[in-house]
């Protein structure tokens, strides 16, 4: 399984993004619907952060998000989303999607800058 995160860009504070995390190869589909994802977020210097995650049945979100974020799930294209609103420059990040119980190679990311 390989996945590929995108929609990442420039935009102003208070603005909206939203991130696709789309999986793919063999088996991708295989389980896809109850595979624990999430979203992390890595900014220059600074560690990598969970940013929110989806199970079969219910959300979470760090505690930075405060409601701006949600994280949701289109089984029929094998795709999770981030809707990223009021964004903020602190915001400005990496963005990775991964499994969140069986971790696969990190990709590339999508890169979200809000400037002020």
């Amino acid at each position: 399984v390989q996945l590929q995160a995108s929609g990442g860009g420039l935009v102003q504070a208070g603005g909206s993004l939203t991130l696709s995390c789309a999986a793919s190869g063999p088996n991708s589909g295989v389980n896809f619907h109850i595979t624990t994802m999430a979203w992390y977020r890595q900014a220059s210097g600074k560690e990598r952060e969970l940013v929110a995650l989806i199970t079969s049945d219910d959300t979470r979100y760090g505690a930075f998000v405060k409601g701006r974020f949600t994280i949701s799930r289109d089984t029929a294209k094998k795709t999770v989303y981030l809707q990223m609103n009021s964004l903020k420059p602190e915001d400005t990040a990496l963005y990775f999607c991964n499994q969140f119980y069986r971790p696969l190679p990190w990709g590339r990311g999508t890169q979200v800058t809000v400037s002020s």
